[in-house]
């Protein structure tokens, strides 16, 4: 299996070295040369699987061979045996075709562990296996940051820097990141959005000068492995829901701000599994659900909402599927993003946009309407969902068919956002691991989201972690 770059200038990279470039170094995402598909009776055999073991299966597909069998199971073990579930992502029955797959069961109570646990296993073998620096340089708009954090703290040789948006996290998603007291981990609170740090990563990555001499990497979404080890959910839900109903397909509604998690959908498609609909769940900011729509790609102004992990104006995972629909043109996909640098939007044409359609659906979840769906399902179900899932329940209703069966993405635990549901008059219960976080001493540093400021601030932090 080898990797290329949706712009072209990147072909012939190995499982590794796409791990450890990133962003690829012509500016683009990388994916693989080639989608591989599994055939009906393979996955009627990897039903029977543990997650683990599915993991397993999937994985293997597109590290092919570069890391050892006993190697990579083990990567995986230990990935996943951090989790305080034994299924790792438990699918939860709500109601009759409406499905929850909670995703929140790992240390931080995100659906970004099952990514970042691995990818932080990943590096530190890598680190272990081939000497490499890893200097893990990353911006989150929430859950990134405490699960990036979690998953490569206190391994050896690797050191990280987080960005986060200053006040606009919800406090415990910044309580996790920041009361993390290791000479490894730089939390740095930007006077701006998450829209602002993404663009500082990317500009500091397309650096290559300055990428190479602090072996930068990267823990956003833009690294394939984050794409890959979220396909495999997909996977295991299928599964467990065939399991106790006769399903032909399935659907997803997924809430999601940088089409991360909603591209993971769409590559487990791709690879055979029978997905109907993949509806797109947004907040007020709601550039995905316009360009489902309308064809057009274009920031709009930025709102603060309830869901702040979606709070997100350029998707950065949207490259990936552009690349798709445009039948691999690395070229096509070039003039777009150079269009779209230049004059702030994309335009598909009529016949681009019905694909679209075809690939997606899409509802924005204004902010009573969050709410109120929390309300509503905990009133008729007993089960609390945190506003980014009430946004992807909201689409649910809006978007499925009654007759069809829809598996939601429960992207995280209701306590990350604890401002939300205070404001539906309900009261939760914190988990231990989260209500001993308030009374933890604080270590962020607040910069303004200028260019020069934070390489100043990277320089010195993985400067000091060469000597090892």
């Amino acid at each position: 299996m080898k990797y290329i770059s949706t712009r072209g200038d990147v072909s012939g990279i190995g499982f590794i070295d796409a791990v450890l470039m990133g962003l690829a170094t012509d500016g683009g995402l990388l994916v693989p040369e080639k989608i591989p598909h599994i055939p009906a009776e393979k996955l009627q055999a990897m039903s029977k699987l543990t997650y683990q073991e599915l993991a397993y299966e999937i994985i293997s597909y597109y590290v092919d061979g570069e890391i050892p069998q006993n190697e990579l199971q083990e990567i995986i073990e230990k990935s996943y045996g951090t989790f305080r579930n034994s299924e790792v992502t438990p699918v939860h029955k709500v109601k009759d075709n409406m499905y929850l797959l909670e995703l929140f069961h790992g240390p931080t109570f995100a659906f970004k562990d099952v990514a970042l646990q691995l990818l932080g296993n990943l590096y530190s073998y890598i680190a272990k296996k081939t000497g490499v620096t890893i200097n893990i340089l990353g911006a989150t708009s929430g859950d990134t940051g405490a699960s990036a954090i979690e998953g490569v703290r206190g391994k050896e040789g690797i050191r990280i820097c987080i960005l986060h948006p200053h006040g606009k996290v919800s406090k415990v998603q910044e309580l996790q990141m920041t009361t993390v007291h290791d000479e490894s981990v730089l939390n740095l609170a930007i006077k701006g959005t998450f829209d602002d740090g993404q663009r500082i990563i990317k500009e500091l990555f397309a650096d290559l000068e300055f990428k190479n001499k602090y072996h930068l990497r990267a823990i956003n979404s833009i690294n394939f492995a984050r794409i890959l080890a979220q396909t495999v959910y997909y996977f295991y839900a299928y599964f467990q829901v065939a399991k106790e109903k006769d399903i032909n397909s399935l659907n997803f509604s997924v809430p999601t701000g940088n089409f991360g998690d909603i591209f993971a959908g769409f590559l487990a498609k791709r690879m055979g599994l029978p997905v109907g609909k993949l509806i797109v769940a947004t907040n007020e900011n709601n550039i995905l659900e316009r360009f489902i729509k309308d064809g057009v790609y274009q920031p709009g102004e930025f709102r603060s909402t309830y869901s702040p992990s979606m709070d997100i104006q350029v998707a950065s995972n949207f490259e990936r599927y552009l690349y798709y629909l445009l039948d691999e043109n690395a070229g096509a996909v070039t003039a777009l993003m150079d269009q779209f640098k230049s004059e702030g939007k994309i335009v598909v044409n009529e016949e681009q946009l019905r694909q679209v359609k075809a690939d997606f659906a899409a509802y924005s979840v204004e902010g009573e309407e969050c709410l109120q769906t929390i309300s509503k399902c905990y009133a008729e179900t007993n089960y609390l969902l945190d506003p980014h899932t009430s946004c992807g329940v909201a689409a649910y209703e809006t978007c499925n068919d009654p007759g069809e069966v829809c598996v939601t993405l429960a992207t995280a635990h209701p306590a990350k956002f604890n401002e939300s549901i205070e404001r539906c008059n309900i009261e939760q219960p914190f988990p231990e691991q989260i209500s001993q976080l308030f009374d933890k001493p604080q270590y962020l540093e607040v910069v303004e989201p200028v260019n020069d400021e934070i390489v100043r601030k990277l320089e010195k932090h993985f400067s000091s972690g060469q000597t090892k």
